[in-house]
């Protein structure tokens, strides 16, 4: 006997017509009646050993981090690129803009993509031309080309941001998913983190091309583990390809899945799906509010590349290497923050027994409570310790809880978007992706001048004080979430 799985992916009893006879070379159906097809239990993503699943999550995760890191480096190759191109430093920070902008439109398509033809496909053709693509950007005859193609590139590595979050949550249920999902969240900030550590690095010791040379060998990688280590773990799709087999192995064309009769044309559907970031954006309040948060929060850590060189390069003097490791702050205390994750877990158990095993998605903001107060904290700690008589070692333990807080916050908020709206969980995180991407792509661009205008303190204590404005909504959210959620369309009931 199998199961049935409807496309949301709950289980369901068989009735009498999905029943397969144990002789597995034919099946037996009513004369004309179409036959949905059903999944075995060991066939559900959720079911795959506790190792596959884990691996799964390090190769995506590893990859994610690949590709944000790819973001940063261009802070250290803008001096080498405006010599080589010949333009001012100005054009080559469009290099991190460009990038961060290409990879906030990219989940807007292969976000709901990959609620048609699966995760795999789109992780495997976008990493695929991910790295084809950074060839044009290692051998660049020209600035314009240069900035094209790290667009593009942009694009082409966006599904990580998006695509990935659904794929936790296809492989583990909401009472086990705080852990994979916070591997997985702070991969996309340690990349841009490890950037400047990275490629400070090799710009001291070699030409900047070598930076992005680097890179591509860290592409190809990744993409021969996406190819050959990560399964398959959207339900749909993996109900087409079971009732494919089926009707190659029986001959038998009643066989379908749910995707195969989706009403309209392809085309069609996939325009629906794009829509639904935007509407969710649009119509859901709290959806919102939280994407705002996050995209003010991811601006401010790319703004960082450029403040960080003004800050120690300029005050203090190092050079483009030690400059690069003055990031360790804020990469060491998303690591602190991470390392505590078993004690949010028992927190998550203990809420979870109140709630008979299904505790409301609102207990994910317990976490961004925290990070909420945390990050102010270290930007107004950092602004107030950037005098030229304070030590430099002063604004780097500032960025610790900076860091840390940035973790709170996006594990918080992403966990909570993936379980509040799972039905549309890469949609939902593919409008975070293009709102917080378009303030990343922006800041960069007016820090040089801000920072020239207010100051290093005035700088980013203005930040620090945007910030602090935010701070209530995971306090307002804890409370309300539940209510809004109700009279939500798009969120799980």
């Amino acid at each position: 006997m199998l199961t049935k799985i409807s496309e949301s992916g709950s289980f369901t009893q068989p009735n009498d017509a999905a029943t397969i006879k144990s002789d597995a070379s034919a099946s037996q159906v009513a004369e004309g009646d179409p036959y949905l097809v059903v999944l075995e239990p060991e066939d559900n993503p959720q079911n795959i050993s506790l190792f596959r699943r884990w691996l799964a999550v390090l190769i995506i995760s590893s990859a994610s981090l690949c590709v944000t890191c790819n973001s940063s480096i261009a802070a250290f190759t803008e001096q080498g690129a405006a010599q080589t191109f010949h333009v001012s430093k100005e054009v080559t920070i469009l290099g991190i803009s460009l990038y961060v902008t290409g990879l906030g439109i990219g989940p807007l398509l292969v976000g709901p993509l990959s609620e048609v033809y699966g995760r795999n496909i789109v992780y495997q053709t976008s990493y695929a031309f991910f790295f084809i693509l950074t060839f044009p950007v290692v051998f660049a005859p020209n600035i314009a080309v240069f900035l094209v193609f790290r667009f593009i590139t942009g694009f082409c590595g966006a599904a990580f941001l998006s695509v990935a979050g659904g794929s936790v949550s296809d492989m583990f249920p909401n009472s086990s998913i705080a852990s994979p999902m916070a591997v997985y969240t702070i991969s996309p900030f340690i990349g841009p983190v490890a950037g400047p550590l990275i490629a400070g690095y090799i710009n001291t010791h070699l030409y900047w091309e070598w930076t992005y040379r680097v890179q591509l060998c860290w592409i190809f990688v990744e993409l021969l583990m996406l190819a050959t280590l990560v399964p398959e773990t959207y339900v749909p799709v993996i109900l087409k390809m079971k009732a494919k087999r089926l009707r190659e192995s029986t001959e038998d064309s009643k066989f379908y899945a749910p995707l195969d009769r989706r009403e309209g044309t392809l085309a069609s559907a996939i325009l629906v799906s794009c829509c639904t970031p935007f509407q969710l954006l649009l119509f859901d309040r709290m959806a919102l509010l939280l994407d705002t948060w996050t995209a003010l929060l991811l601006g401010i850590l790319y703004l960082a590349f450029q403040a960080f060189p003004i800050i120690f390069g300029d005050i203090h003097g190092f050079n483009m290497q030690t400059t690069g490791l003055t990031f360790i702050g804020i990469g060491l205390g998303m690591i602190l923050a991470i390392s505590i994750q078993p004690l949010w877990n028992r927190l998550y158990a203990r809420e979870t027994a109140k709630y008979n095993g299904d505790p409301p998605p609102e207990m994910r903001l317990i976490m961004g409570q925290v990070g909420a107060i945390l990050v102010p904290v270290g930007l107004f700690w950092l602004a107030f310790t950037t005098y030229p008589q304070v030590h430099w070692i002063a604004p780097i333990i500032a960025s610790v809880p900076f860091g840390s807080g940035i973790y709170f916050v996006f594990t918080s908020t992403f966990t909570y978007l993936v379980t509040a709206y799972r039905p549309i969980a890469a949609s939902a995180m593919a409008s975070n992706s293009a709102l917080r991407s378009a303030f990343a792509a922006a800041f960069p661009l007016f820090a040089g001048a801000m920072y020239d205008k207010l100051g290093t303190v005035g700088a980013t204590a203005l930040l620090a004080g945007l910030a602090t404005i935010m701070t209530p909504l995971p306090f307002v959210f804890y409370r309300i979430g539940a209510r809004l959620r109700n009279n939500s369309r798009f969120a799980a009931h």
